[in-house]
C-alpha cells in the first residue's frame, strides 16, 4: 500500500472515530466533574427519613365514657397517649366480659378458666379459695351488670393501671337477685405485643 493510501486510510479512522464520540456525548451527556454519586436509588422511589426522625402522631382527645367522672379524663388522656391502643370504652366493654368470666369461673369452682384473665397472684389467690370450699360450685348466677365505671386509670413506669367499680345483681340458688358492688383493677405492660388486660386486684363491697 503506497503512503498516500495510507494516510487516507487513518484520515477515515479519525474521522470515524470523532463522529462516534460525537454521538456518545449527545446520548450520554458530559461530565462536569460536579455530578451526585450514583446512590442506586431507581428514578420513581419514595425515599422516607429514617424512622426515628419520624414525627410522632398525636393522639386525639379521648372521650371520657358516660357514668365515669369527668375529672379523670386527663388520666385517660395521659393514658392513652401512652397506649395508643387504649380506648376506654372499649376497655370497659372487655372489662365487664372479664368480669362475667372471671366470676361465673370462681363459683364454677374451675380457676383454670380463669388463665390468661388474671395476673398470677390473683389466679392463686381464687384457686385457694376455690380449694378451701372443697372445690364445690357455688350456685350463684350474674342477672346483669348495672353499671361499670371507670375510677382511676394511671400510669406506674410502663404498666397502665385502669379500676373498674361494677355494680351487679347477683342471685344465689332460688334466692332474689341481690346489688353487689366489686372494684377491680386491671393492667398491661405498654410495651407487650400481648394486647390483653389482667385482673391484678380486687375489693368487693356487699
Amino acid at each position: 500500500m503506497s503512503d498516500s493510501g495510507t494516510w487516507i486510510e487513518i484520515l477515515l479512522l479519525a474521522m470515524l472515530a470523532g463522529f462516534i464520540g460525537l454521538r456518545l456525548v449527545s446520548v450520554l451527556g458530559k461530565r462536569t466533574g460536579h455530578e451526585k454519586p450514583v446512590t442506586g436509588v431507581v428514578p420513581g422511589d419514595v425515599v422516607s427519613p429514617p424512622a426515628a426522625f419520624q414525627p410522632a402522631r398525636p393522639r386525639g382527645i379521648v372521650a371520657v365514657p358516660a357514668g365515669t367522672d369527668a375529672t379523670l379524663a386527663p388520666a385517660l388522656q395521659k393514658l392513652a397517649d401512652a397506649d395508643g391502643s387504649f380506648d376506654p370504652a372499649k376497655f370497659l366493654t372487655g372489662a365487664q366480659a372479664a368480669y362475667r368470666m372471671v366470676l361465673e369461673a370462681f363459683w364454677a369452682g374451675d380457676a383454670s378458666a380463669m388463665e390468661g384473665l388474671v395476673s398470677d397472684e390473683v389466679l392463686h389467690q381464687f384457686g385457694r379459695a376455690i380449694e378451701q370450699r372443697g372445690a364445690t360450685a357455688i350456685p350463684n348466677r350474674l342477672v346483669k351488670i348495672d353499671s361499670a365505671n371507670l375510677t382511676v386509670a394511671q400510669m406506674i413506669g410502663q404498666m397502665a393501671e385502669v379500676t373498674v367499680a361494677f355494680d351487679a345483681q347477683i342471685a344465689s340458688g332460688d334466692a332474689p337477685a341481690a346489688s353487689n358492688r366489686d372494684v377491680w383493677t386491671f393492667s398491661r405492660h405498654i410495651g407487650s405485643s400481648d394486647p390483653a388486660w389482667l385482673l391484678i386486684a380486687t375489693d368487693a363491697e356487699a
